[in-house]
């Protein structure tokens, strides 16, 4: 199966979760698994979640994340994975001057 991002439409979403500025993106989703192609713009975040039922696997195409996890700050790169297991929290923020450019797999383990 081929998901061809450039053929879904892209959602603008601001504070996304609770978050605060301006996130776009395209996405994918069966019921059991939703898979995310999306650009976090300059001083925006995700806002904080716990991850019930699923997690979350996030790859950074371009850019650098900061991850508040659990009780932990992670700054993630290009080319890294952060991922946040089933029963744990996060959010993320991007606290460049660059957009943030990620690829996001959430598989539902219910």
């Amino acid at each position: 199966m081929v998901i061809d991002f450039d053929n879904i439409s892209e959602e603008r979403v601001i504070g996304f979760k609770g978050g605060h500025g301006e996130l776009l993106t395209r996405n994918y989703n069966d019921g059991k698994c939703k898979i995310m192609k999306s650009c976090l713009r300059p001083g925006a975040s995700s806002g904080l979640h716990k991850h019930e039922g699923n997690s979350e696997i996030v790859y950074i195409i371009s850019g650098t994340a900061t991850f508040h996890y659990d009780d932990n700050v992670e700054t993630v790169g290009q080319g890294q994975v952060h991922y946040c297991p089933e029963g744990h929290s996060h959010y993320m923020e991007n606290n460049t001057d660059e957009d943030l450019w990620y690829f996001a797999i959430v598989p539902e383990h219910r």
